[in-house]
């Protein structure tokens, strides 16, 4: 049996805001924006290549907005992630270079935190 990630549920405090944010500058793919009924409305992206979205909406966490945690998105190219973020607006940081990987870290509007990394080449 698989037990896969599929979606993580993020709190924000303005659905549009939020939207725009991670297509239009973030660069994620809009799977889906659906207002069920008032109160619940439900919006999920997809990071390019990846098999798991993030979700959020009217009704649909109750969380305060900001307060998500170890968010990370895993890419082979972290000098060109980091410039593509930048180059659409998004505050990013320097590159931080470790021994498990080189990173970059920024926030969306509501303050929650995301972790770009690069691995390090395996042997």
């Amino acid at each position: 049996m698989n037990f896969e990630i599929q979606v993580v549920f993020l709190p924000v405090s303005d659905v549009d805001r939020a939207k725009a944010f991670y297509v239009e500058q973030v660069g994620f793919h809009a799977d889906h924006d659906q207002r069920v009924h008032d109160g619940l409305r439900f919006v999920q992206l997809t990071p390019p290549g990846s098999a798991c979205s993030i979700a959020f909406g009217e009704g649909i966490v109750a969380a305060e907005p900001g307060t998500a945690t170890g968010a990370m998105l895993v890419v082979d190219d972290i000098e060109a992630a980091r410039s593509d973020l930048s180059a659409q607006g998004v505050e990013v940081s320097p590159v931080d270079d470790q021994v498990w990987g080189r990173f970059v870290y920024f926030k969306d509007p509501d303050g929650n935190p995301w972790t770009v990394q690069q691995l390090p080449a395996r042997a």
